[in-house]
């Protein structure tokens, strides 16, 4: 299977960089195809602007050459990943304004949907568990990726892993072992869920 892995955090040696590293060697390993877009290498503005805004009365596709571009490599695979750290208990504004820029009205949802087999969301919250649970943010990010995005956009099969206290021990090699051992066994297990 073709599958795009987009990344989403400013710095390179993150846990974040290595989880995706390592999902990625777990789908290779299996004889998967990754392509992989990381929206701060590639400079990705994920700001809606006029040009940009869908016309809700119309069929039409809106179409920039950047966001034409983004359709493009979404539309050459049929797997997907996102990796990304939580921020304010959500994905990291690039990545949200990826989604909002690029899965169009009438190409994502509307009179389009995503074409995608699969998607897995792997998301690194620097709290814990039990923080995280204390008012529902777990339920909340899951309904909002699984119902909100998944769902939606017509991808039956979604995945949503979520690591904890990854800021507790961030320069530990015990945390980047675990959670990247833990990220190569979902990307060696996609086609399976």
């Amino acid at each position: 299977m073709n599958v795009l892995t987009v990344v989403t955090h400013p710095r390179k040696n993150s846990l974040t960089y290595s989880a995706m590293k390592s999902f990625n060697e777990g789908l290779e390993y299996k004889g998967n195809i990754v392509e992989v877009l990381d929206l701060y290498d590639n400079d990705f503005d994920p700001v809606i602007r006029e040009e940009n805004e869908p016309i809700w009365e119309s069929k039409k596709i809106i179409t920039t050459p950047d966001v034409k571009i983004e359709m493009d490599r979404l539309d050459r695979n049929t797997g997907l990943c996102f990796v990304f750290p939580v921020w304010w208990y959500m994905p990291p504004a690039m990545l949200k304004g990826y989604i909002d820029k690029v899965w169009q009205y009438n190409y994502a949802y509307g009179q389009g949907r995503l074409a995608h087999e699969r998607i897995q969301w792997i998301a690194l919250a620097g709290s814990s568990k039990e923080k995280f649970q204390k008012r529902g943010y777990d339920k909340i990010l899951e309904r909002y990726l699984e119902v909100g995005l998944s769902e939606y956009t017509g991808i039956s099969k979604c995945r949503i892993s979520i690591f904890y206290d990854t800021l507790k021990n961030e320069g530990s090699s015990n945390m980047c072992e675990k959670i990247c051992k833990e990220s190569y066994n979902l990307g060696e297990t996609f086609l399976k869920f």
